[in-house]
């Protein structure tokens, strides 16, 4: 490999490193795996190689850093581990070991990132190590080798970055198109960033806030949480984040994905959050949060009724149990549970759960009763990698406002365009329909500041929904059907009197013409 193929110049504006610029890096990357391994699995192999370079760089970053400050030679800051707050990067793992290797590259790749693991206890939960790259198979040296001098082209400083968070914003990119890619597996792990951004301005977290994700995925309602603090003014290090995750090489992404946005405090577990929580506190009760947020998997089959009739050691499930193979009411109660007494949660789920009867539809009456939903959200079809259908956003709270005690707020965002306002609620794609940023924000303001607006937005009395046996059905509060224009009936009548004497007089002067016609023949 060259000994010196870095692209990116530190210092000299136009060569700062864009995020096209990254994200067509990456995705070139992707390709050079094309027909070796799966779509779905090309992200845990660029992830890992990403980290591994950015790490590397940073590090070297902060040790001439540390060299000019102290006085020091580089050497000398480069193998004190006391001088480095960020990572410590062990002599196997730094970049020129690994670009050294001819031979058992995939073997240097793993011991590296098994060594950082080592080293540094926010990544010391086998973050890094959850695939294989030893697999000579599918990953040939030459291959390999080529990946790491690809990796080698941009320089992943702090310096050299035109925008300090171009990683985390790279890395939803490469996720959002590798759940393209890989179809309905994508959405087990990517929720589309626009809905995130709708549910994270809706629970709207305030600094100084515990948020808790307990199907976190790749970790992007964590994140945009912080990225709402620092939209609002804030630092994203004045929250605290928690999240667990079942599918362990989801949950790698998820803690690759907080460190590449350098949420070092965020705390996400890996395990069944079910059977599994993690978040609990020393007395062994449950961890209580300011908001809730999630997007679980949708009609879940096989969520572990039986463990929970068995077992549950918590209280999680005061209302009752949905069905053994529909578990969305098991999440809604196991979120509820790990609100605090102000807390508030907004999850993404299936429409059916606004409307499903026997067991869910006790389930869903109880919690009405409770005077706990506050908005109901119908969100436009196409949305999710995973399903055409539409869904919707419940949001619960423990601490409504006075303006919705004894009521919820319906909005209806399933029009592209809305009547009143105009303001375009999605676009249409060939794949999937996307949330415009100002129906986001639109959606977000009228649910914030509790406003009615004609076919889009209601508040109805519990007393009202009762009347419709409990049912949450958006449609069914909402006005949504185009309105009939009124019909003046006398003037119809006289249009329709000019037009049968326009009728007559075109069928006597064709009957004129055709008599002329037979008159001339005969001649």
């Amino acid at each position: 490999m060259a000994e010196n193929d870095q692209a990116t110049l530190p210092g000299t504006e136009p060569d700062l490193l864009t995020l096209p610029t990254l994200e067509k890096h990456l995705w070139a990357a992707a390709d050079k795996l094309r027909g070796s391994i799966d779509s779905a699995d090309y992200k845990n192999y660029i992830f890992g190689l990403l980290f591994l370079k950015r790490a590397n760089d940073r590090f070297e970053e902060e040790t001439e850093e540390v060299a000019e400050e102290l006085g020091i030679p580089i050497e000398t800051a480069r193998d004190d581990r006391d001088l480095h707050e960020e990572f410590w990067i062990p002599e196997r793992a730094r970049w020129d070991h690994i670009k050294a290797q001819e031979t058992d590259v995939g073997a240097a790749l793993n011991k590296a990132l098994a060594a950082i693991e080592d080293e540094n206890d926010p990544i010391a939960d086998r973050v890094l190590t959850t695939v294989d790259f030893n697999d000579k198979e599918r990953l040939p040296d030459s291959l390999l080798s080529d990946l790491v001098s690809h990796f080698s082209k941009h320089r992943y400083r702090n310096e050299d970055l035109e925008d300090p968070d171009i990683f985390g914003r790279a890395y939803e990119y490469l996720i959002r198109e590798f759940a393209d890619d890989a179809g309905k597996k994508g959405g087990e792990f990517y929720t589309p960033r626009e809905v995130v951004r709708l549910i994270v301005k809706c629970v709207n977290p305030q600094p100084g806030h515990r948020v808790y994700d307990p199907c976190c995925g790749s970790g992007g309602m964590l994140i945009y949480s912080a990225e709402h603090i620092r939209e609002q003014g804030g630092d994203m290090t004045d929250i605290s984040l928690y999240g667990q995750e079942k599918n362990l090489n989801t949950w790698a992404i998820g803690q690759m994905n907080v460190l590449l946005h350098e949420l070092y405090d965020a705390k996400i577990e890996k395990g069944d959050t079910i059977t599994d929580p993690k978040r609990v506190t020393k007395h062994d009760e449950l961890e209580v949060f300011d908001r809730v947020i999630a997007n679980p998997m949708w009609n879940q089959k096989e969520w572990n009724k039986d463990w929970v009739e068995d077992n549950e050691p918590y209280n999680r499930f005061p209302y009752g149990l949905p069905p053994s193979n529909r578990g969305d009411w098991a999440w809604i109660q196991l979120m509820l549970a790990s609100l605090n007494e102000t807390g508030k949660m907004g999850v993404v789920m299936d429409n059916g759960v606004l409307f499903r009867s026997r067991s869910e539809g006790n389930l869903r009456e109880s919690m009405i009763k409770d005077d706990l939903v506050e908005a109901v959200i119908a969100l436009p079809e196409k949305l999710f990698y995973n399903t055409n259908s539409p869904g919707c956003i419940l949001i619960i709270n423990k601490d409504k406002p006075e303006k919705l005690k004894d009521s919820i707020q319906f909005i209806y965002a399933e029009d592209e365009y809305l009547r009143e306002s105009g303001v375009q609620i999605y676009t249409e794609g060939s794949k999937q329909n996307t949330l415009t940023d100002e129906g986001v924000s639109h959606i977000a303001e009228t649910y914030l500041s509790a406003r009615e607006e004609p076919h889009h937005s209601r508040i109805v009395s519990l007393e009202e929904i009762q009347q419709n046996d409990w049912n949450l059905s958006v449609p069914r509060y909402v006005d949504t059907v185009d309105p009939i224009e009124p019909v003046d009936i006398e003037e119809s009548m006289n249009n329709l009197s000019q037009l049968e004497k326009k009728r007559q007089e075109l069928l006597t002067s064709f009957q004129d013409a055709v008599s002329s016609m037979n008159t001339n023949h005969h001649e």
